[in-house]
């Protein structure tokens, strides 16, 4: 029978936004990690870890992809388990080694993550376990072409990572940067179709029971994107306001307009979809639109127009 809820040695730690969720997978012989969140929440990272696990070490952790909010808290662990052993996909192993910030994406989209090491790969087609368990290594590029899923076929339970939410996907990075990558997204959930998983846990919000629900939005909510790439574009820039303003909870309009000329990847959508616009007035109108939702409030901060987080 295909599981109502998640057996005792499989853990969500629901994070939010800014961090990924964290998801423990536990055993007697050894207690592994996926996911780490944003650097800025590491020490709180640590301690639900620790609260959960206790005198136990945690012996594994494995990034599903290293963008900061999911690999953000490697360095606090490895400092708080020094015989923790870590797994990366293979894609950017290179760029960890090297520690190019660049290629890792944390300088384009001015985000921020503490310089980790690993020692092993997650490598497609592979199986790891996990705890208990052993789960196998699926490709997901969309969403960032290195990263993977995890299913655990006995169970079908599947770790989606950024490539299925309840409300559809990631941002697709690589159409910032000029790469198409929307077919890359629709054959990810093909592949997740194809899995037939019965609980998936997403890499942000609550556990999944709906997985084809979700799928079903996810594809409306790709075509929409691939109809109207500006609509994705826009997408993708709110999102990246909206996240520095969840790590920061306030900043004034002149240090987010300074901090966005700083950020390349705001430079590169607004060359390839909003040349026609002022840039302090193109992202004075994505402000607008993050305080009509409600995601932003307007505040005088020191006597300067500025947002608080909502």
């Amino acid at each position: 029978m295909s599981p109502a809820a998640l057996p005792p040695d499989i853990v969500v730690l629901e994070r939010g936004w800014l961090s990924s969720n964290n998801i423990l997978l536990l055993g007697p012989e050894q207690c592994a990690l996926v996911d780490s969140g944003y650097g800025t929440h590491a020490a709180q990272t640590v301690a639900l870890v620790q609260a959960r696990l206790g005198a136990c070490p945690l012996d594994l952790l494995v990034n599903t992809h290293l963008h900061s909010d999911h690999c953000g808290g490697n360095a606090a662990l490895q400092a708080a388990y020094p015989a923790l052993q870590t797994h990366i996909p293979p894609g950017q192993a290179a760029a960890v080694r090297a520690w190019d910030d660049e290629a890792l994406s944390y300088v384009p989209t001015g985000q921020f993550c503490p310089r980790f090491t690993y020692e092993g790969l997650l490598t497609p087609g592979a199986s790891i376990r996990l705890g208990v368990r052993d789960w196998d290594i699926h490709a997901a590029p969309g969403h960032d072409p290195d990263s993977v899923i995890l299913f655990q076929p006995e169970l079908r339970i599947l770790i989606s990572a950024d490539a299925l939410w309840a409300n559809g996907f990631g941002v697709v990075f690589p159409e910032i940067e000029g790469v198409s990558a929307f077919n890359e997204v629709s054959q990810t959930l093909d592949l997740i179709d194809s899995l037939r998983p019965e609980l998936v846990i997403p890499g942000h919000g609550a556990v999944l029971h709906d997985a084809r629900g979700a799928l079903v939005y996810a594809r409306q909510r790709l075509d929409q994107f691939t109809a109207e790439p500006l609509r994705h574009a826009r997408y993708a820039a709110k999102v990246l306001l909206k996240f520095k303003l969840l790590e920061l909870q306030q900043i004034t309009r002149k240090d987010l307009l300074r901090w966005a000329r700083a950020t390349s990847h705001f430079g590169l959508l607004q060359s390839r979809h909003f040349a026609h616009a002022d840039f302090d007035a193109w992202i004075d109108d994505l402000i607008q639109d993050l305080l009509r939702s409600g995601a932003a409030q307007a505040i005088v901060i020191s006597g300067e127009s500025g947002l608080l987080n909502q």
